[in-house]
Order: C-alpha cells, then structure tokens, then sequence
C-alpha cells in the first residue's frame, strides 16, 4: 500500500526435497510452518490408464486414474487428462487437468494461444500409443505408467530437463501438486515478482509464492505485484551454459518450493500446464518464450527519455516550475508526470478545477509539447461511488462493476469507496475505452500510467458504507486507514481455502487488501481464479483505448503483471525505500523483467521514500541513467529530490543522462530488437557470456543489449567498484582510451569518483551514438558517431553492430519505406587495413530526415591513420561524404587482467570530419601506421 508501511515479516513453511524417484515425500502439517508428528498424507499418486494418438494428429492424450483416495486439502479429482503436444520445434506443452469437467484456465482471449482439446466428459479415441518417449525436434516427452511421471529431456544430449518421477502427482479442486528434480548445480532465475536480496539467482529455501498483492517492493523475498510462473534453468556443460524454461501457465495462487535438487509447486486450482522452451542459449529462450507470450511492445522514442514524477505535485506551478528547473540545470528530462495530484479528489478522469484549471494546463502541454516534451497521468482502477460523477454513473449504466453477492463489489482507495471495473467483461472494456477516450479530449496525456491493479484495497472482506460516519473521513491524513463497515468473509472455500498459501509473506487470507476471492466477474467467473489477471487485463483495455487515439504508439505503465503484461505496457518496480540495499534489489528485479518478456523497466530512482541522503541519489542516478525505463519518483511525505535540488546529484546526473541521450539511438535499436525477438534491453551477464560461470549468480553488473557493461556503485562511502568482466577487451565509454583487459580472472577495481559511473563496452561491437542533448527530439536528430571496439591490440578481428530509426508515432514498429530504416554496420581489421562499410534496409527515411554519420572512433588499433578511402553506394565519394576528414589518436590506459605484450601507442583512432548519410551504404577504408 502506499503508506508503506514496515518491512512485513514472513512466517516460511518448510518442505522436504525432493529426492530422485521417490514417489512419497513430506508436506507441510499446517498452515504456521509446524510439522506435526504425521504429517497427513496429501496424496497417492496417479496411474496411467490409457495413451493414445490424438485423431487429428500431432499430439498425445492419455488419462490418469488416481490410485488412493485422500482427504486432505479435498477429495482427489478421480480421473485426469493428460495432453501432450510439441507445438513448435523447441516448445513442448504438457496439460493435465479434469477428465470430466472444464477447468479454470487463463483465457484465450486474454493470451491468445494454441487451444487445447476441450474438456466434454467424453473420452479422446484414438490409436494406442505404446512407445516409452515422444520424440520432437529438439525436446522428447517420456513417461512412467504405474505411477504416473513424466519427463522432458533434451534430444542432444538426453538430458532431462524437468522430471516428475520425485514426488507423487496430486490433483484436488483446490490443491494441485508437482515437483520435478534438478541437478544440483542447475542456475534458476525467475518466479516472480519479488524483491531477491540474494540477487537474481534463486536460493534454495527462500519462499517463491506468486499471487499479486499490494504490498511495497521494500519487503523481502514476498509475493509483489506481478504473477509470473516462469523460471530460467542455466546449466554449464561440457564448458558451455546450456538454457531452457519452464511456464506452468496458472493464474491461481501458488507456492513454489525450490530445494536445490527439486522444485515443488503448490497450487490452488486451475490446471497444469505447462511449457518447456529448449533455447539452448539464455537469448533463444527468451526469443521462444515471447513468441507463445506475445512480444514486449514496441516503445515511442521518448520513452527512452528521462521522466520525473513526484506525488504531491500539489497544483500546475509547482510542476511548472520543475520542468524549469531542469532546463535552468542543464539536466535532460523528457516527460513530466502527475501522480493522482492532478485529480479533482482522486477521480480518475477529472482535472482539480482550483490546482489543475483546464485552461492552463492546456496552455501548459501547448508550450511542453512544442518542446517535444511529454505529459502522463496516473489512473486506478477504482471508480469513485458518487452519483454526481459521470464515470461512475456510465459504469453503472452499462453495468460494469465486480460483483458480490449480485451487487458491485464496495471497496476503497484513495477517492474513498470504489467499484472496481471488471476487464473480463466486454462492455467494462468498451466502458473503459470510451472513458479513456472522454479524458484524452479533456486532456491530451501521452500516455497512461495504471496504478493500484493488484488490485488494491484498503479494506478486507464484504463492507458496507458506514452510516454513523463519513468515509472518507473529511481532512484526514491517513487516507489508507478502512472506514467502510467490513466483515471478514470466512463461510466460503474461496474465501477461505483448505491450502493457504504464504500470501503477502505472512498467509494473509486471499482477500486481504484486495477483491473477496469470492466476488465474480463476467460470466461468473471467480476472482478466486482471475485475481492474478487484474492488471493485466487492464492493460490490455487500456492499450486498446490508446491505440485508437490518433493512431499513436501507445505508451502505458502498469504496476500489477501477469505473464503477457510485456506485449502492452511497461513495468516500474513499485514501492521502494531510498537505501542503499534498495538500490542494489532494483537491479535484481529489473533484469528479472526482462527474462519475463518485460524489457522496459525501471525503479523509482532516488527511493519511494523517504528522503535519500545525497550521496545515495548521486549513485542511484547513475545506475537509473541506465535503467530502460529512467524516472525519479518521490512520496508526497519525503522532501523534494528532483535532480537539481542538490548541486552534486546534478553533475551526476548530466554526466549519467549525457551518456544516456548520446545512447539512445543504441537503446531504441534494442527495442526493436526486444520487438522482434523478446531480446530484453537490460540483462544478465549471462545472457552474453553463457560459458562464464563466475558471472551466473552476479547482480551488481548488467549489460544493456549484448555488449555494454554498467557496473554501478552500490556502497555508501565507496569511490571504486570491483567489478567482473568476462574475457575480452572492454573501453570506458566516458573515455575510450581506458580499456579493462581481462582473462576473467577475479574482479578489477576500477575508479568511481562521486560523480562518475563505469560503462564499457565491450570488443567486437560497433555500437551507434549521436551528440545527445536534454530532449530525445532534439537529441535524435543530431550526427551519428560509430565507436568500432576492436580487442586491444588486434591486427586480425571483426565488429559489428546496426541502428534502427524510425517515425516512433506510429502504432506498428516495422520496416516500412519512408516510414524506417535499419542499417547495419561491419568493419574488420586485417593487419594494417582496416575496412568500416554499413548495408542499409529502406534508407529514405533516414535521407528524409537528413540523419548523417560524423564521426568514427575505432578502439584497439595501434597506429594513426592514412590513406582513407570512401564509397557510398558503390560510388568514391569522398568529395560529399566528406568535409573536413581527419584522423586523430589517443593513448591507451590499460586496467585488469592483462594480457598484452608491449607497450601500446594508441587504442583510439578518431576518423572525423565525415558527412556520411545514414541512409546510404557507404565503405570506408584506411591504413594503420606506427608513427617513430
């Protein structure tokens, strides 16, 4: 909740590992995390009955028939189904669920996929299947008759990838049980979303319960915003990290339990299903884990910007007034944001007619957006009970509402009691999409930031509006504080369900702070199984709404998640803390998101709350700098902490945000790139240097895209970083003549006075920048200069690296004539030849817009230069490519572990003076001599 109130303390439950092959295992005795002296048997197991060939081909179906009957957590389902399907060369699906009657599962419609079978009650015929495995391209399904088990093993190698032989199969109507066993030495990243003080790799024993709550991203290790079943597993082999994933596609309340050698899921209803991608590279799961998820949306060009947002924005001066201050400091800043200040008492859709008149703030977006500036408000889904306010009176009228009991479900958040939308139903979409249309003529916003969609609540269980006091309490400070009537609802198994799993880190109750489980939406379907769904669903009808306004790239930032959110919006980590341990969880989190399929996101840089000190906000800029999504973000109680309220943070922040703006070009082609193959922006070390096993666990460094290093401070006090580079040369982009030459062995201190932050890049790449400057609009026009990292020293390498721009109003990001244009860029180095050439896609969008080349700097090369040479589109045209060319040098200063021979003149050659058009192929060629 927005309160954030105290770090809550989690009461874990232990479970014992699984061992390989063991069919019986112990469960938890209660809910508290005691074992009793016998813990009661949960279940037997299931056996194979029958097998067959689905009749239209492609696919398996075979039914379980449970062996013992137990009685704890609920009857068992008698008589299972299971479908088994490989739906592409290197994604499995394997679907156990009631043989006998439909299930809860994620609609279709909501994330489109394959369909399986239906489920009528009638029996799937078929021809035997009597074979022990199931071969696909790259992943083969075997399987265990009496009892059931089945296991996913790789085709190369054998090697079994997920197995359910450890732990008996469990299946009741509100608790679902599977394990598989893992090699001890298997890496796993993901189930999320949670704060993971321990970093990205997952730790044996820390509780992993999905279910999104409103709680802050400040407590540990506990079930936040967003659902996502998902895990990577990263194994090293033969010298080699080999990948895959595993989705259980499940929208319901879980536990996972992961031991080390197993993994347990405990689940409170749906369905298994689950998803194995092969990859074998952590990048091609990602690639097939977006394909079936949907991949990230494409992002505007500004969005790559700064942002600045504070709630208790109090009225239009006082955002005035820091647009103003950003200029007057030279900062960049690209987007100003209201938190809910902008509202006419927290009503989403209106405008505060004293603080926020329409007239100015119409004026205040006509001078903004002429700038190339942005706007963006924050919505909750909660709809203000007032029968004088028009949304409210339309949802009623179109009858939009969740409902209890046949009546709109009461809750309450800021503007006081609400009604919550329900996104399952067609006519509360349609109802969401007019009123958004509605505001967006009333205010031109740039995009939408949808808030509170866990969703939240601030009161638990069935309320009333009280009639001995008002609500909300008139004046009050403590908003958040419950003044509806409520009582706990406790005489339903959807309120109250046999299994309690460690809900907001404590085994709150499923409704806590949030919609009764037992409230339904659409067609009667229960919260108690879309719960998990909210957010996205919202996203999803606010993407909608956005897209049909003017025909734009929509721009949407949601707090609750769920798999698929990343193909509608983008994701900020919520509630966090200005401490130094928040700073380095952001880290975690973020690169998490991008293994979700979630690449554009970001942290509350500086801390939620409370006031930072000035030290941490100069470090957590220029780590933020660096995030995909960059905002500041303050509490309405913390004192201010724009970028310029201290002198320090704000040559931090010029010389973090200068870097940014002069890589934008860099991380808007990373977008495409997310775009097309799921590729996240920020990422892992690993997903680079997948043979590197020192770096699985790290979470101090990522890398954005494939070779640009960000090795932050993250320690009160520190003016060096000890940071790990894999080996291979690696240039400091702040100043290209210092370069970490590393074997990878141990880590390399490196100096970070207060303001500077360490960014490399790393050899063999060719990486796009422009001049920068405090606007994206402004930015993205200017030259381009190409740094060409060659490996220190190198008479005989390759570099490569490519840029995509394109006209970002429009909805589609895709190669069109006039509309886009890619180029990518090569260059080789073979004794003292040195050759640079770019191949350019559909170049006249970039002739259109007059985008030129200006500067080469080639890193690596010993020498200066002679002899340059250049075509453009197969023509020497050194006379208009030209202006002045010239080739400078520099000194190398060498860092690490080296291994280098010899003292070196040179590591940066400059080739200046060029005009080369983006648009157009061009070839550069020179020779490197060693001056005497």
């Amino acid at each position: 909740m927005r309160e954030m109130l105290a770090s809550l303390s989690f009461s874990s439950r232990a479970a014992i590992s699984c061992i390989p092959l063991c069919l019986l295992f112990l469960t938890l005795a209660s809910s508290n995390g005691v074992f009793a002296a016998a813990p009661p048997k949960v279940g037997s197991g299931y056996k194979l009955v029958s097998l067959v060939e689905h009749p239209e081909g492609g696919a398996l179906v075979g039914y379980l028939q449970v062996k013992q009957r137990t009685s704890t957590y609920g009857p068992d389902i008698p008589l299972l189904r299971l479908y088994v399907k490989h739906e592409t060369k290197d994604r499995i699906r394997v679907q156990i669920t009631d043989a006998d009657k439909p299930r809860w599962e994620v609609p279709y419609n909501l994330l489109q996929r394959e369909p399986a079978p239906p489920v009528t009650g009638g029996r799937i015929t078929g021809v035997p299947f009597a074979a022990g495995e199931y071969p696909g391209e790259e992943l083969v399904f075997t399987y265990g008759r009496d009892p059931f088990w089945f296991a996913v093993h790789r085709k190369s190698s054998r090697e079994a990838l997920f197995n359910t032989s450890c732990g008996a199969l469990v299946f009741k109507d509100q608790y679902i049980e599977a394990s598989t066993s893992l090699p001890r030495d298997a890496a796993l990243y993901g189930l999320g979303e949670n704060t993971q003080p321990g970093g990205i790799r997952l730790r044996p024993n820390d509780p992993y319960t999905i279910y999104t709550t409103d709680i802050s991203a400040i407590n540990l290790n506990t079930d936040l915003y967003g659902s996502h079943p998902v895990y990577v597993d990263l194994r090293s082999r033969g010298g080699h990290g080999v990948a895959h994933a595993v989705l259980l596609l499940n929208s319901n309340g879980m536990d996972v339990f992961y031991r080390g050698t197993s993994l347990t899921y405990k689940v409170i209803g749906g369905l298994l299903d689950f998803y194995l991608f092969s990859g074998p590279t952590p990048l091609a799961v990602v690639d097939q884990y977006t394909s079936m998820i949907g991949r990230p949306a494409p992002m505007p060009y500004w969005a790559f910007g700064f942002h600045q947002c504070r709630w208790g924005y109090k009225n239009l001066s006082v955002v005035e007034g820091v647009v103003e201050g950003y200029r007057n400091a030279q900062i960049p800043l690209d987007v100003i944001w209201n938190d809910d200040d902008h509202m006419d008492a927290a009503k989403d859709f209106t405008l505060d007619p004293v603080n926020y008149p329409r007239p100015k703030l119409l004026e205040f977006l006509d001078k903004i957006h002429a700038q190339g500036m942005k706007y963006i408000v924050l919505i909750d889904p909660g709809i203000a009970v007032n029968n004088t306010y028009g949304v409210y009176q339309r949802g009623m009228q179109g009858d939009v509402f969740i409902k209890l009991d046949g009546k709109p479900y009461l809750a309450q958040v800021w503007p006081g009691p609400v009604y919550f939308p329900d996104f399952l139903n067609p006519n509360g979409v349609s109802w969401w999409i007019d009123e958004v249309r509605r505001f967006h003529d009333l205010v031109p916003v740039d995009g939408l930031w949808i808030d509170m969609n866990e969703a939240s609540n601030f009161c638990t269980g069935k309320c009333e509006i009280p009639t001995t006091h008002l609500c909300p309490l008139p004046n009050t400070t403590t908003p958040w504080v419950c003044c509806l009537d409520c009582k706990n609802l406790t005489n339903t198994r959807w309120d109250e369900p046999p299994y309690k799993i460690n809900a907001s880190g404590q085994t709150a109750r499923l409704g806590f702070n949030t919609i009764a489980t037992s409230a339904t939406h659409y067609n009667g379907i229960l919260e108690y199984n879309a719960h998990s769904l909210y957010g996205f669903s919202q996203a999803i009808a606010t993407h909608q709404a956005l897209q049909g306004l003017q025909g734009k790239r929509p721009f949407i930032l949601t707090r609750s998640t769920f798999v698929g959110s990343g193909a509608y919006a983008a994701h900020w980590t919520g509630d966090n803390k200005g401490t130094w341990e928040n700073l380095r969880y952001s880290i975690s989190t973020m690169l998490n998101f991008g293994i979700f399929g979630m690449p554009m996101v970001g942290a509350d840089i500086c801390g939620f709350y409370p006031q930072p000190t000035e030290e941490l906000c100069n470090r957590w800029i220029e780590l933020g700098a660096f995030y995909p999504f960059s905002r500041d973000h303050a509490n309405f109680a913390s004192p201010r902490q724009e970028l310029y309220v201290w002198e320090s943070v704000a040559k931090s922040a010029r010389n973090a945000l200068g870097m940014r703006y002069r890589l934008l070009p860099y991380l808007y082609t990373l977008n495409y790139q997310a775009h097309l193959t799921g590729a996240p922006v920020a990422r892992p070390v690993f997903f680079s240097f997948p043979d590197f096993t020192p770096c699985y666990g790290l979470s101090t460094q990522y890398l954005l895209g494939a070779s640009v290093m960000v090795s932050p401070v993250l320690e009160q006090g520190a003016t060096s970083v000890s940071a790990m580079f894999p080996p291979g040369s690696w240039y400091n982009l702040f100043d290209t003549t210092k370069v970490v030459v590393s074997r990878g062995e141990g880590a390399v201190k490196l100096d970070a006075p207060l303001n500077e932050i360490n960014v490399h890049v790393f050899q063999n790449t060719i990486l796009p920048m422009q001049r920068g400057g405090t606007i994206s609009k402004e930015a993205r026009a200017t030259p381009f200069t190409l740094v060409v990292a060659f490996p220190f020293g190198a008479t005989e390498a390759e570099a490569e690296g490519a840029v995509y721009v394109d006209d970002d109003e429009r909805p589609e990001m895709v190669l069109a004539e006039g509309q886009a244009t890619y180029v990518r860029f090569y260059a080789t180095v073979r004794g003292k030849a040195v050759t640079v050439r770019s191949e350019v896609e559909l170049g006249s969008y970039s002739l259109q817009k007059g985008l030129l080349i200006e500067k080469l700097s080639v890193l690596g090369l010993e020498g200066t230069g002679r002899d340059l040479a250049v075509h453009v589109d197969g023509a020497n045209a050194t006379a208009i490519a030209t202006s002045r060319p010239y080739f400078a040098g520099a000194e190398a200063e060498l860092h690490g572990h080296l291994d280098v021979e010899g003292h070196k003149k040179s590591v940066m050659v400059e080739v200046g003076g060029l005009a080369l058009p983006l648009g157009k192929s061009f070839t550069m060629t020179w020779n490197m001599q060693i001056e005497a």
